[in-house]
């Protein structure tokens, strides 16, 4: 399996691939994770990021054509590579005996020539301890992830300037800043706004600590592939506010009441409020991402994957008989 992330790395396709190859080994496979394909046979080929793996994929295939492929599509490849870079990003689909969606919206956001190789995996997380709730002064609201344009990361920052005086709420971000430019506004937005704090990169018990202390999780993405915090939301049981854009209602559902318009910070406080004084809104959130919940467990993923590897296996003996 060959991923763009490093080892060590806290990204997401680190933290994919590691988890896969847990539950791969679990399985019964033996499983490699590398960042670099130096021509190594194997029985079978996983790569994460369509675009990012291009040219391993490429050299997989030409060395070992009667071997199946697995790509999976992150949010970058589904909404930016296959129209800013077209030629490589399909390239690599079109190679591939199957492709994992880690949503149910992505065979609509896709070419349909691809749609009968896709299988939908749902990212799991571990369901943590239930913490009991500490009344306080405060409404904490977290975010985590890696500070960057595709999640507009400080969206919820900038919403929680526009609540009223008498608002409790207070956001906290967790994540690396992406590049000198987002580590510059991170820090100034955490000068400025009083109801924002800025953690920097946590590791994953604190990343949990963060979540599972919250009352409320933004995602504000503008852009995704299926975040896997919103499944680690869903298990920790903490109602979520999520831009309403492909990659959330695929794993949330269209019927979900906590959407906001992407990069639209008006309406998201608007919802931050309500989520703050209407009880009965807040725990309808909490209901929802209660019952999503079985959609996230590590079963269901560990058998999304060996369908994933089924599925590739079959068209890959398909090709070699036709």
């Amino acid at each position: 399996m060959i991923t763009p992330a490093a080892p060590g790395s806290r990204a997401g396709n680190r933290a994919t691939a590691e988890r896969w190859q847990r539950l791969l080994e679990n399985a019964g496979h033996r499983v490699d994770v590398v960042t670099d394909y130096q021509g190594e046979a194997c029985d079978l080929f996983i790569a994460l990021h369509a675009w990012r793996s291009h040219d391993a994929v490429m050299r997989f295939r030409g060395l070992w054509p009667a071997t199946p492929v697995i790509v999976v599509l992150t949010g970058t490849d589904i909404y930016r590579h296959q129209v800013e870079f077209p030629e490589p990003t399909l390239a690599t689909m079109d190679a591939a005996d199957a492709l994992i969606g880690l949503h149910d919206r992505v065979a609509g956001d896709i070419p349909g020539r691809f749609r009968d190789r896709l299988i939908t995996l749902y990212q799991s997380a571990v369901a943590p301890q239930p913490v009991t709730e500490q009344p306080g002064d405060t409404f904490r609201v977290c975010v985590i992830g890696h500070l960057r344009e595709e999640k507009d990361s400080l969206r919820a920052a900038r919403a929680v300037r526009l609540l009223p005086d008498k608002s409790r709420i207070q956001v906290i971000a967790a994540g690396k800043a992406h590049n000198a430019e987002w580590q510059r506004m991170v820090e100034e937005e955490a000068v400025d706004n009083p109801r924002f704090q800025w953690l920097g990169q946590l590791d994953e018990q604190g990343t949990r600590q963060l979540l599972t202390g919250s009352r409320l999780m933004v995602i504000s993405s503008v852009m995704e592939g299926g975040a896997n915090v919103v499944s680690e939301a869903c298990r920790a049981g903490i109602p979520i506010l999520a831009s309403d854009i492909p990659g959330n209602r695929g794993l949330l559902g269209d019927d979900y009441p906590g959407y906001f318009p992407a990069r639209n910070e008006r309406a998201l406080a608007d919802l931050l409020h309500k989520a703050e004084t209407d009880p009965g809104f807040l725990q309808d959130l909490k209901s929802r991402v209660n019952q999503l919940a079985v959609r996230f467990t590590p079963e269901r993923e560990q058998a999304s994957l060996e369908q994933a590897l089924a599925l590739a296996c079959q068209r890959c003996s398909e090709r070699k008989t036709s």
